[in-house]
């Protein structure tokens, strides 16, 4: 009966270590998704004040919209969890929408191989976000799987650990509104 009892204890403490194990990987590949949505975001937020002032060149009166990119980046920096960053995120998108409806106005500045060049490089860097904000979603997918299924939520509340937001956010440039000269030269 002894024997038994040891077999049942040891069988448990397995199950609980592999349980463990299982979302601390998880865990782990959870923080590396964001790093890589955070390289992203970064490249992103580095590209726009150059946006900013190639259109500022071209567009004296129109500083409104230039002014409320800007707040709005310093917002997704300061952002402190990912749901502020999604919600930052998706009203920098709708200010890049209104970046680039300006953009048209002015024939000259469409044509700036500078400008050009600075929006096709959104245009690599949101599709990088795209890719990157897609295996985020899936490892919280996963991490959340284990955090409420059972019997690895038992170990997921013991050791405190609850189940994770996705990454949701609209591109700012979306493929209906960069059909562009820039888009048409890949």
């Amino acid at each position: 009966m002894m024997y038994f009892l040891i077999v049942i204890i040891f069988l448990i403490l397995l199950w609980v270590v592999i349980s463990f194990n299982k979302i601390i990987k998880q865990k782990n590949l959870l923080k590396e998704a964001w790093s890589g949505i955070d390289v992203q975001l970064k490249r992103r937020y580095n590209l726009i004040p150059n946006l900013v002032e190639t259109v500022k060149a071209y567009t004296k009166y129109e500083g409104t919209t230039l002014e409320e990119i800007t707040k709005i980046r310093q917002r997704c920096i300061d952002a402190s969890n990912v749901k502020e960053q999604s919600d930052a995120e998706v009203m920098l998108s709708t200010g890049f929408k209104q970046f680039f409806a300006l953009v048209e106005a002015y024939p000259d500045l469409k044509a700036n191989e500078q400008f050009v060049n600075l929006q096709k490089n959104l245009i690599e860097i949101e599709d990088s976000i795209q890719y990157a904000r897609r295996y985020y979603n899936g490892t919280v997918r996963d991490f959340n799987i284990l955090a409420e299924s059972f019997p690895s939520n038992i170990i997921a509340f013991i050791f405190g650990y609850k189940s994770k937001d996705y990454f949701e956010i609209t591109l700012s440039v979306e493929r209906e509104s960069v059909k562009s000269d820039v888009r048409n030269d890949r």
